[in-house]
């Protein structure tokens, strides 16, 4: 039976599906566009006439709708009103249910009248059986219309609110990919994030109660009228008490809206540092500053808890209220109905029509807040979202496209001024110049000159303060950082064009790939992870390049693309693709670079100096001028000049192929494969075959496992129900003390309840003398304190609920925290930042505000069930031969319904991670999409992943409603029976009992329903636990500090560092990258550190900071083995520079010293030395300036200073450089390793070398290859060897 129920759901299921896709994809479009148009030209709008706004807006029907909004407002506001665009979009459908609500809402009432005429029929023992049993059936009968009503009713809620969220999230998405940059900074990543994961579900949960805004007074209306007819005016006592319970409950409604708003301010800069910092952990690991951020994290959290804590005081006063309520309704009623008249008696018929009136009443007063509340949210959402979408957008006529007839050139552009946003001052001044088509330009110019800003000006993502910029045909950039997609390599190529095989192939050889290719596991198919974690700087920058060399544009704009690749291969692309001879000869190609030997071969230079062209012409022309250009050029080009003709007789040139070797290295199936291949590649040339072999080889074996290259691994789902333990550490979390606590006062408070209603039903049995009743006054007395003590309990339960919530959330959140700090760098490049980030952010967010709400109605629903079981038995005892098996049914259903529900919400929790994946990654590659003109695909890809994650949904709405009404028979069942034992064995009860076991039996029905909602609710939620929990149980790296082994505060004093037969290798069962490596550095030698391509020189610095362990051998600093002693210990000491400049938001203070050890003058010394001490000086907060996310407010070169002012104040023994000058141009390339020489002229330095002459002077210079070191010696004696180090430099044109 349950198969073939289930195969009939699934039926439904899918025929709802397909429509639903459809709907989904008409929703997107509608409410994105009349939001953009409202937005785009919000003042000519408003006064065209229709013919031109047809004409400006090719879609007919949407234009319709813009005009209806757009016209309407114009009286009042010109601001665009976000809900009315809902309410066009979603109205229609969503007001069918309007019909529903108001027949299920009359159909409530029946219950109570028919009640009324049986306990009229059992009092009347004349009356004929057959009275009794049509009042049963009919009792019955209403119970079922109302159930299958109310579904239907439901359902249409549900599915609109889950169409509103895909809209939103679609129109947010739309809306993310053209706001400008300074837009971008108001709204972070995490914002925008946090729009679309809140705020949208905020809508969603609206939807379900925005008819009770009508329906709530309705009901309440109607149980008046009836209580007036029964109990005549003394109702009105009652009705005072209601009306006393607004005000209380309005007052606190406003208060949590402030404190919602308080605590989504935390919670978005929260998730903007957690982003930051898993964004950025490489970096903290290796300057062991991740207790700084652990202390920063904490202390938002700090506030949002305070924030939490206040709620949930305010929380258990509302709960009081709410539980209090009706009681204190009935007593008022009772009292003075009973006071009023000596006459006035409380019969069973009396008090318990009432009393079930009273309950109908209670839903409706209960959820009236509760509705408020949403409202407030969707409000404060709504403004968010309004907030968001009214942000400006970019111009997309500043720049002007497309083809021009007049061949004045393909890039034209007269007096343009350009700046970030609208308030800024401009960042490029009068710029003027025409690049004829087919012409190749190189702009060059300091750091931080406004190289970069020109080409981004050039793509329409300044803002135009004046002037004329004509950009002919289509563009294809290659920006200064790659930014790569989590995709194959071949779709991090082709994006989204056909594929053309023999173009392909051209491009990939042509950008030096074909190497990468063979080293790569599945070659072109290998998945890209998250940001290119899989792929060398120089990698990602030429599958960057070789995007655009595909996509065959007319325009090519490049961002210094050579800067992150070795000399050769720069060489070797400079001469493929790009220079005159390249597969780009007749394009127009503007080229930023700080490579002086390229410039000859150019047609015209741009000079550029703080945001103006201060020179341009061709190489001839500038050097004949013999102004800044010339200066610049005979300073730097004498090391590069003897290059062009060392390499024409040199056979590297013609017949050498570029060999990437890296060692790559397989992790465990599912697992990332690391690959450690530095930001180089090389030609080799005896060598390359054999060294070939060998790694495919060595690639081959791991291969064998089956799915073994699949590099992030996904959200997974868990399967089965959630184990016991996950409770257990919930309650631990809590602390058991109050757990108990809270579960006693439970009973209490239940207990209490059950007697003052079995009170109740004595009374209206006590007999009549004289038409009064006796022991009125004790009567009245007893119900009251039972009220009373009632109350309290309900006010400690909820007390120690709430508390023990925050303490839970407290005590997760901070185990969250520190396990993910303490994962080894592995963990990090194998999970998407996606998936930490969900953790973060739903999950706890779950935790803290979600769960101990849903804890406190479980509990109650849980002992309403018992309760009203109990007083059925009591009054009727053969119901006991029915309620077991009703209860039997019961519980099958719930848990045949729980097992699909919880899989279908973890399916759509999992499928909720990619969304934010791919909305994270178009936010970072925004400027790429957008100079490609791909923005269509990425929408389409957008609407793709939330129509997967809707498939999830949607079933589950239908599996709830599928639940509720096979449940709510259940509990017609047991009115049926309730009703009908009382009909049989009218002649043993009183009325009193019978009034008291039907209005239970009444109750019951939604008693069940909302029992099974809350368990569902707890289980699905109590994953939250459980997928926080997850992380504890991760690998971890070693010890932070270990006390014993704890070196002296002096240490390193010398800095002799020996490696001692030195092993190293990325997973157990791989072969080492490193192998016996002996050497002894003295204190104070420079040593530059030299190799092929995955020679194994980035692994030395990974061994060295012990991101990865030692596989043999040891290394030893000052005497003192560096695996005996705690990380931090060890990364304190020694000071890197690293390959990537990371800047963290906050101040660049905070940037240099996040544990404010330094004096200010040391910051500025230090500043002094990195030559940023104009820069920052400049700058009105001067050291508080703020750095944007990733620092993207300063130039590359300028983060890249700023690394080397970290070095300067940490002052070391030990430095190590990783490539760090690669995007630095040779001025600062020089004024850093001048800084080096001078500053640690006592320190021992190793330097990872990409221009080798920036070694040439070192002490000694270390060759690797193949992970074993193959020469060392001065410079001079390893070119006079005439070994790998002499065709190295060779290549370089130094030998």
């Amino acid at each position: 039976v349950w198969k073939f129920i289930l195969m009939e759901n699934a039926i439904c299921f899918l025929s709802k599906i397909s429509s639903l896709e459809y709907n989904i994809s008409v929703l997107h479009c509608v409410p994105s566009m009349c939001y953009n148009s409202y937005f785009r030209q919000p003042l000519n709008i408003l006064y065209s006439s229709k013919k031109q706004q047809k004409s400006s807006d090719s879609n007919g029907e949407v234009t319709e709708e813009a005009e209806a909004l757009i016209i309407k407002p114009s009286q009042r506001s010109s601001e665009a009103s976000l809900s009315k665009v809902l309410y066009k979009t979603f109205g229609p459908y969503f007001l069918m249910s309007f019909l529903f609500k108001a027949a299920h809402d009359l159909l409530m009432f029946a219950g109570p009248e028919i009640l009324k005429l049986l306990i009229n029929f059992v009092n009347n023992k004349s009356a004929p059986n057959w009275q009794g049993y049509f009042y049963t059936g009919l009792l019955f009968v209403c119970a079922c219309l109302q159930t299958l009503i109310l579904h239907q009713y439901f359902h249409i809620c549900f599915v609109t609110g889950m169409r509103l969220k895909t809209a939103i999230v679609g129109v947010i998405y739309r809306k993310a990919l053209v706001i400008t940059n300074s837009a971008r900074k108001t709204s972070t990543v995490g914002e925008i994030v946090n729009l679309m994961s809140v705020d949208a579900q905020r809508f969603m949960d609206l939807a379900t109660y925005i008819n009770m805004i009508w329906s709530a007074p309705l009901q309440v209306i109607l149980a008046l009228y009836l209580l007036w007819q029964n109990l005549g005016p003394s109702v009105l006592a009652g009705v005072a008490v209601m009306i006393l319970l607004v005000p209380v409950n309005a007052v606190m409604a406003m208060k949590t809206k402030t404190y919602q708003v308080a605590q989504m301010k935390s919670k978005d800069n929260r998730i903007k540092l957690m982003n930051e910092i898993l964004n950025g952990i490489k970096v903290l690991k290796l300057y062991a500053w991740e207790l700084a951020f652990r202390e920063k994290v904490l202390e938002i959290r700090q506030k949002e808890l305070k924030v939490l804590k206040k709620s949930a005081y305010l929380a258990a006063v509302g709960t009081f209220t709410w539980v209090c309520a009706p009681f204190l309704v009935a007593l008022s009623t009772f009292a003075v109905y009973v006071k009023m008249d000596e006459n006035n008696i409380l019969d069973a018929q009396k008090a318990f029509v009432s009393l079930a009136l009273f309950n109908i009443l209670r839903f409706p007063l209960n959820i009236l807040p509760m509705v408020i509340s949403s409202i407030v949210e969707a409000s404060v959402s709504l403004k968010r979202l309004r907030v968001f979408l009214s942000h400006e957008e970019l111009d997309p006529d500043s720049i002007i496209r497309g083809p021009i007839t007049n061949a004045e050139g393909s890039i034209v552009v007269k007096n343009a001024t350009f700046s970030w946003s609208k308030t800024d001052p401009p960042a490029l001044n009068s710029i003027n110049f025409t690049v004829p088509e087919g012409s190749l330009i190189a702009v060059v110019g300091q750091v931080g000159c406004g190289k970069s800003s020109l080409l981004s000006a050039l793509l329409g993502e300044m803002d135009k303060k004046e002037g004329y910029v004509v950009v002919k045909g289509s563009i294809a950039y290659v920006p200064q950082q790659a930014w790569i997609q989590n995709a194959t390599l071949e779709d991090n190529i082709i994006f989204g064009r056909e594929m053309n095989e023999s173009r392909y192939k051209r491009v990939i050889e042509a950008c030096a790939l074909l190497p990468d290719l063979e080293i790569l596991p599945m070659g072109d198919r290998t998945e890209i992870g998250e940001k290119g974690v899989n792929l060398s700087g120089g990698q990602k920058q030429r599958v960057s390049l070789a995007r655009a060399v595909y996509c065959n544009a007319d325009t090519y704009l490049f961002d210094d693309p050579l800067s992150a690749v070795d000399a050769h291969v720069g060489k070797h692309i400079f001469e493929k693709v790009i220079g005159p001879k390249g597969i780009l000869k007749n394009k127009t190609r503007v080229l930023v670079t700080h490579a002086v030997n390229y410039l000859p071969q150019m047609d015209t230079i741009l000079v550029m100096t703080d945001g103006e062209i201060s020179e341009m012409g061709s190489y001839q022309e500038l050097l004949k001028q013999d102004g800044a250009f010339a200066e610049f050029l005979r300073t730097y080009a004498n090391a590069e000049q003897n290059m062009e003709s060392s390499d024409a007789n040199s056979p590297s040139g013609k017949e050498g192929r570029p060999v990437e070797n890296g060692v790559l290295v397989n992790e465990a199936p599912g697992k990332l494969m690391h690959r450690q291949l530095s930001n180089s590649s090389t030609y080799s040339r005896e060598t390359g075959k054999s060294q070939h072999q060998s790694s495919t080889a060595d690639l081959q074996k791991p291969l064998a496992e089956k799915n073994s290259w699949k590099l992030t691994e996904a959200d997974t789902a868990k399967t089965g129900r959630v184990k016991a333990t996950v409770y257990w550490e919930y309650m631990k979390a809590i602390g058991l003390y109050i757990s108990f606590l809270s579960i006693f006062l439970f009973m209490c408070n239940h207990i209490a309840s059950l007697a003052s209603n079995y009170w109740l039903s004595l009374w209206t049995d006590d007999p009549v003398v004289n038409g009064t009743q006796q022991y009125t006054n004790v009567r009245l007395g007893v119900y009251g304190a039972l009220g009373i003590s009632q109350g309290i309990a309900v006010f400690g339960y909820s007390m120690a609920v709430s508390i023990g919530g925050i303490f839970a959330s407290r005590h997760l959140h901070l185990d969250l925290l520190h396990n993910v700090l303490r994962s080894p760098m592995s963990f990090f490049e194998r999970t998407p930042s996606g998936n930490l980030v969900n953790r973060f952010s739903k999950e706890i967010d779950t935790i803290d505000s979600t769960i101990p709400p849903i804890i406190k109605m479980f509990m109650g629903s849980t002992f309403n069930v018992i309760g009203a079981c109990i007083i059925i038995l009591l009054a009727t005892p053969i119901a006991a031969v029915i309620i077991p098996p009703l209860g039997l049914v019961y519980l099958l259903v719930q848990r045949f319904y729980v097992a699909t529900s919880r899989q279908l919400k973890r399916l759509e929790s999992v499928s909720r991670s990619p969304v934010y994946s791919h909305f994270n990654e178009t936010l970072l590659g925004v400027s790429v999409i957008r100079a490609f003109e791909e923005q269509k695909r990425f929408i389409k890809q957008n609407d793709i992943k939330v129509d997967e994650n809707q498939k999830a949904y949607y079933p589950s709405i239908v599996a709830n409603r599928w639940l509720a009404v096979r449940l709510e028979f259940v509990g017609n069942c047991i009115v049926l029976f309730a009703a009908l034992f009382a009909v049989i064995a009218r002649n043993k009860l009183s009325p009193g009992l019978v009034g008291l076991s039907v209005s239970y039996s009444l109750q019951i029905t939604a008693y069940l329903n909302w029992l099974v909602r809350m368990t569902s609710d707890l289980e699905t939620n109590i994953v939250a636990v459980e997928r926080v929990k997850e992380y504890a149980e991760m690998e971890k790296e070693a010890e932070w500090s270990i006390e014993e082994a704890a070196p002296a505060n002096t240490w390193p004093e010398e800095g002799k560092v020996e490696f001692r037969g030195f092993g190293l290798r990325y997973r157990e069962d791989l072969d080492l990258v490193l192998k016996n490596i002996n050497i002894t550095i003295n204190g104070g030698e420079k040593i530059g550190i030299v190799g092929r391509t995955g020679a194994g020189k980035s692994s030395l610095t990974l061994g060295l900071f012990r991101i990865n362990e030692a596989a043999e051998g040891e290394i030893i600093i000052d005497g003192i083995n560096i695996a005996k002693i705690g990380l931090h210990d060890l990364r304190f000491k020694i000071t890197i520079i690293p390959q990537d400049p990371i800047l963290f938001s906050g101040s660049l203070r905070m940037n240099l010293d996040p544990f404010d050890q330094h004096s200010d003058e040391d910051i500025w010394r230090s500043l002094e030395l990195a030559h940023l001490k104009n820069f920052v000086s400049s700058l009105p907060d001067k050291l508080n300036h703020e750095c944007s996310e990733g620092g993207e407010n300063l130039s590359v070169g300028q983060r890249q200073l700023v690394c080397l002012a970290r070095a300067l104040l940490r002052k070391s023994k030990i430095l190590v450089l990783d490539e760090a000058t690669a995007a630095v141009d040779l001025e600062t390339d020089n004024l850093i390793q001048s800084t080096i020489k001078s500053q640690f002229e006592e320190c021992t330095v190793l330097t990872i070398a990409h221009r080798l002459n920036t070694i040439m002077d070192y002490t000694r210079v270390l060759v690797l290859d193949r992970g074993e070191v193959v020469e060392c010696d001065s410079p001079d004696n390893l070119l006079q060897a005439k070994g790998l180090f002499y065709s190295m430099a060779k290549d370089s044109g130094l030998a």
